[in-house]
């Protein structure tokens, strides 16, 4: 299943890559951290590599590795404010528990997948 944006998520994403100047998406990986096992990464997409996979929804890209898909199948992706804070916010079916503070999350995969992170 591919992963899509919602309009707010891609017009954040088209705003920030202009704010920068350049940039070809926005790349979305996972890392260990927090009390539940994983937080959310994002950084900037100036050329592809041979093991990115590209995804485009409203005039928006996003790049994930190939190794990491199926941490992200299936996902969609908002930007929303609460208060004086806005963040991506990933509706993301292969979340298995997220930390109280929600700052963190642990993922449905099996363990021995989680090695390729």
């Amino acid at each position: 299943m591919p992963i899509t944006l919602t309009e707010r998520a891609a017009k954040q994403i088209q705003q920030q890559l202009t704010k920068r100047g350049k940039g070809l998406a926005l790349r979305i990986d996972i890392k260990e951290s927090g009390c539940s096992g994983f937080t959310y990464i994002f950084d900037y997409v100036d050329e592809m590599k041979e093991e990115d996979q590209l995804f485009e929804s409203h005039n928006a890209r996003i790049v994930v590795k190939r190794d990491n898909l199926s941490y992200f199948d299936g996902s969609e992706i908002d930007f929303v404010k609460e208060g004086l804070n806005s963040t991506f916010k990933f509706n993301n079916p292969n979340v298995g528990n997220t930390c109280g503070c929600g700052e963190s999350f642990s993922l449905k995969i099996p363990e021995e997948s989680k090695e390729n992170i």
